[in-house]
């Protein structure tokens, strides 16, 4: 059967999702959202892969996922633009409010999201008031606290490069950048590949460190170590957006 391979880009609000992954244990995940309604506009089974599998309660802002519909699916349009506008608008239809898609193109049609993906960048966002935001309560680790920047980043800069980060997780780290905004403070990881917790087991390291609740030297003992229990507490889920993802365009 013929088929196309069409690539999108997505957003969503993770909040009331078991993470992206689809489990037969939850209806709640993103990817059988998606699957669901795309099975209807194709006839039959339609699996989607993503980028990444965000866990539950992380949000993303520019995830990447592809998948492939059979020539049916498409209607016999005239132009392959009117083909996507068609499809990100069915989605758009049909998925909940909180989940978006943004774009939809034709891939190659050995393009796959997660495979072909050079660098996955995530934002962890944090508010340092001694009250969260109320419309921002969801997508903030309200720590009440003021860590120091400086340390925070000194303790960062041990962390980027190839290492074997077995006490975080294995993967290259190209850039960490901690930021500040009044109140709030945003942490960007860019890396080549991110496993469970990775993100959020780097953030609590950091804020324990910004809160000289460790010094910057465990920070690079634990590193050392390759032991997961000297790294810090895993900070909470709703502060974690994936935000970007890197291909080699051909």
């Amino acid at each position: 059967m013929e088929e196309k391979n069409i690539r999108i880009l997505l957003q969503y609000d993770g909040t009331r999702y078991d993470g992206w992954q689809k489990q037969g244990n939850t209806q709640q995940t993103v990817q059988g959202k998606l699957e669901a309604v795309l099975s209807r506009l194709a006839g039959g089974p339609v699996e989607v892969h993503g980028s990444g599998r965000t866990d539950a309660g992380v949000h993303a802002l520019g995830q990447v996922a592809n998948f492939h519909l059979p020539l049916s699916a498409f209607c016999g349009s005239q132009t392959e633009a009117a083909d996507m506008i068609r499809i990100k608008n069915y989605l758009n239809e049909y998925l909940p409010e909180d989940i978006r898609v943004l774009a939809a193109e034709e891939a190659r049609p050995r393009f796959h999201s997660r495979l072909n993906a050079l660098s996955k960048t995530y934002i962890y966002r944090i508010e340092t008031a001694d009250k969260n935001d109320v419309f921002e309560r969801k997508y903030r680790y309200g720590l009440g606290k003021e860590p120091d920047l400086e340390i925070m980043k000194r303790a960062a800069s041990i962390l980027v490069g190839t290492h074997d980060f077995r006490a975080f997780s294995s993967l290259k780290i190209s850039r960490i950048d901690i930021r500040r905004d009044g109140t709030q403070l945003e942490i960007l990881l860019e890396g080549n590949g991110f496993l469970y917790n990775m993100v959020r087991i780097i953030v609590g390291t950091l804020v324990e460190a910004g809160l000289l609740e460790r010094s910057v030297q465990s920070v690079k003992e634990a590193l050392e170590s390759l032991d997961r229990s000297l790294a810090g507490k895993t900070a909470p889920a709703k502060g974690l957006f994936l935000s970007a993802v890197a291909y080699e365009e051909k």
